[in-house]
């Protein structure tokens, strides 16, 4: 399961996505961060042209 899939059932802390990004940049996982985490385009440039924090605002209307 990705970090999305893990984050949206309750199962993880956001704060696992560093943990997560640290497993990806130590594999040989050919799948790009964005893929390896289950973001789509969107999250992805939300988390990186905004903030972290506004990922996780995303992630959680999600949840609801």
């Amino acid at each position: 399961m990705t970090f999305k899939e893990l984050y949206l059932k309750g199962e993880i802390e956001f704060e696992e996505i560093d943990s997560y990004t640290s497993k990806w940049n130590f594999s040989d996982d050919p799948r790009t961060l964005r893929e390896y985490l289950g973001l789509n385009e969107n999250e992805e440039d939300l988390w990186i042209s905004v903030s972290e924090e506004a990922l996780k605002d995303e992630l959680d209307k999600q949840k609801k």
